[in-house]
């Protein structure tokens, strides 16, 4: 990364700052079904992710590529006004490794309330004022658009910190595919897919 970067990022996703969690290899049926699945290759789904099921670049790759603009699909639970926000994937990442160098050792391998459930943004429709209307002003309603399996945009959701948002079967897909276990309760999934998720942008 450049070197005028903020050096608290390399700081809290230093190798020092993510030890080894002690996650349990996956419980599957069979040798052969593991090294099937480890091998498997897809087509990328964005820009930022990789070949592999639930693998997104590292953010030096990214940057490298002038790929720092990182953007999803969202809909409002209101007015179910469907478009696309962005995030800088320098910015929030950022943001998102101070919060965990300052709270992880308060996490005790659980995630946050904040992270469980999360502050969502407002919408750009419902947020006017504009003269009898039902849905203006809302706040707190806009949730991510979560696809099926290959297709989830796991950066974006982490960088809106919305991980939480995902159904445990989704949460229990990612930890398959990144070799994690995945026989836990819905705040260690979410925790270990944030730190999975860094470890990757910052191996």
């Amino acid at each position: 990364m450049n070197n005028n970067e903020d050096d608290f990022l390399t700081l809290s996703l230093s190798i020092n700052s993510f030890p080894n969690l002690g996650l349990s290899p996956l419980s599957t049926t069979s040798t052969q079904s593991t090294a099937e699945e480890k091998n498997e290759t897809i087509t990328p789904p964005y820009p930022w992710a990789t070949s592999r099921h639930a693998i997104v670049h590292t953010v030096d790759y990214l940057v490298s590529k002038e790929i720092t603009i990182i953007s999803g699909d969202v809909q409002c639970k209101k007015c179910q006004q469907q478009y696309k926000i962005q995030y800088d994937l320098q910015d929030k990442f950022n943001e998102i490794a101070k919060f965990i160098f300052k709270n992880k050792k308060n996490m005790h391998d659980r995630a946050p309330n904040i992270w469980m459930t999360p502050i969502l943004p407002n919408c750009k429709y419902c947020n006017q004022i504009l003269p009898n209307c039902k849905y203006c002003n809302q706040r707190n309603c806009v949730k991510p658009i979560i696809s099926k399996d290959v297709s989830i945009n796991w950066l974006f959701l982490l960088l809106g910190q919305t991980i939480g948002c995902c159904k445990i079967d989704q949460l229990k897909y990612f930890c398959k595919h990144t070799n994690i276990h995945r026989t836990a309760a819905k705040n260690r999934l979410v925790y270990l897919t944030y730190m999975e998720l860094c470890k990757q942008l910052d191996p």
